[in-house]
C-alpha cells in the first residue's frame, strides 16, 4: 500500500508539473521551466523506481531476487543522481550552470553495473555503494558553496528577496544524502523500508513546493561583458551618487515593488555593473541600499502617522514603503534597527 501510494504520488505530481501551465501553489509566481522539467523527470523516476523492484516478487529463488534487488539498486543510482544534481543546479539562477557533468558522475556506477552483470558482483556492489555516498558528499559541500556565491548574487541584484533564496534547497541534498546512505547500509528490515516510502513522499511534498514558489530569474544572470555592451556610451559612471539622490531617492524609486538593480540601472543611465560596483565600493549592496532607503520612508510615515494620530497597522505602512511581504520588512528592520519593529513602536508611544 505504501509503494502504490508513492508510486501514485509522484506519477500525479509529474503530470501536475508537465501538463499544468498555471500555478496552483503560488498564482502569482513563475518557476523556472528547466526546474519545473527537472522536479517533473525526478518524480518519474521515482513511480518507475517503485515498479521495476516489483519482478522480486514473483522470482522462484533467493539468489535471482538477491540479483535483481541489486540490478535494480544501479538502476536507482542511475537514475536519480544525475536528475538530482541536475534539479538543485536549476534552482540556481545567477548563471546557467551546464547539467553535463551530473550525467558524466554515472558512468563509473554504468561500468559497475556492467562488471556486475558479467559475475563480478561481490567487489563492485560494496565499491559503487561507497562511490554514490562519496559523490552525494562531495555534491552537497559543492551546494553548500554555491547557494553561499548565488546568496550573494541575489543581495547584489534584488531588494526583494522573497520567493528567490534557496537556502532550503540543502534540505534536499541532505535527505538524498540521507536515502544513499540508508540504501547503501542495507538495513533491511519492513520497518525501514516503510520509513523509505514515508520519506518519498515528503520529499515529493516538499519539491512541489519548493519548485512553485520558486521565482524565474530568467534573462536577470548577464555577463559582465553583455553589461558594459549595453551600456549607454553617454552614460556618466562618475556621478552615480547625484544620480541615485535624483531618480532614486528624490523621485522615491524605492517603493517600487520588485525593483531590480537593473531597472535602477537603467533609470539613472548606466548599467547593472557600474552600480554594483559602485554599491561594493560603499560598503553595502543593493539590497541593504534599498531596504535602508525603504526602512526610513516607513519611520517617517510611521512617525507622521503618530503625530496626527491617523490608526495605521505596521502591514499597511510595510506594503506602503515597498514591501510585498510583510515578514521580508519584519526582518529587514531588525537587520537595521537592531530590534523588531513591534518593540521599536511601542518605544515610539511611551
Amino acid at each position: 500500500m505504501s509503494y502504490a501510494a508513492v508510486a501514485t504520488t509522484a506519477i500525479m505530481a509529474c503530470c501536475y508539473l508537465l501538463l499544468r501551465r498555471g500555478n496552483a501553489f503560488a498564482p502569482g509566481i513563475t518557476p523556472p521551466p528547466r526546474l519545473r522539467r527537472c522536479t517533473a523527470a525526478l518524480f518519474a523516476v521515482i513511480a518507475l523506481s517503485h515498479i521495476w523492484y516489483l519482478p522480486i516478487l514473483w522470482l522462484p529463488s533467493f539468489e535471482a531476487r538477491q540479483t535483481w534487488y541489486s540490478v535494480s539498486e544501479f538502476i536507482d543510482y542511475i537514475a536519480f543522481v544525475p536528475l538530482a544534481m541536475a534539479l538543485l543546479l536549476s534552482m540556481l539562477q545567477d548563471r546557467q550552470r551546464p547539467l553535463w557533468p551530473a550525467c558524466v558522475a554515472v558512468v563509473p556506477i554504468i561500468a559497475g553495473l556492467a562488471l556486475y552483470l558479467i559475475g563480478i558482483g561481490k567487489v563492485v556492489v560494496p565499491t559503487v555503494a561507497a562511490y554514490v555516498v562519496a559523490l552525494v558528499i562531495g555534491f552537497t559541500v559543492y551546494m553548500v558553496g554555491a547557494v553561499r556565491q548565488y546568496g550573494k548574487w541575489l543581495h547584489d541584484n534584488y531588494a526583494d528577496l522573497e520567493h528567490k533564496q534557496i537556502r532550503t534547497s540543502l534540505i534536499v541534498a541532505a535527505v538524498l544524502l540521507i536515502f544513499f546512505g540508508l540504501y547503501s547500509c542495507e538495513v533491511g528490515n519492513r520497518a525501514f523500508y516503510f520509513l523509505i516510502q514515508v520519506d518519498y513522499l515528503l520529499l515529493i511534498g516538499f519539491l512541489l513546493w519548493r519548485v512553485e514558489t520558486l521565482s524565474d530569474l530568467g534573462g536577470c544572470a548577464t555577463t559582465v561583458n553583455e553589461e558594459i555592451h549595453n551600456n549607454p556610451e553617454n552614460a556618466d559612471h562618475d556621478n552615480i551618487g547625484e544620480l541615485l539622490q535624483r531618480h532614486c531617492i528624490e523621485a522615491q524609486l524605492y517603493l517600487q515593488h520588485d525593483l531590480t538593480i537593473t531597472q535602477l540601472a537603467k533609470m539613472i543611465g548606466t548599467n547593472r555593473f557600474y552600480l554594483s560596483r559602485y554599491f561594493s565600493n560603499n560598503g553595502t549592496t543593493y539590497n541593504a541600499y534599498i531596504n535602508g532607503l525603504r526602512i526610513n520612508h516607513f519611520i517617517n510615515i510611521y512617525q507622521e502617522a503618530l503625530s496626527s494620530r491617523q490608526p495605521s497597522t505596521a502591514q499597511q505602512l510595510a506594503y506602503q514603503s515597498g514591501y510585498r511581504s510583510y515578514s521580508t520588512f519584519s526582518l529587514a528592520f531588525k537587520q537595521l534597527m537592531g530590534q523588531n519593529v513591534t518593540t521599536w513602536m511601542r518605544n515610539q508611544t511611551s
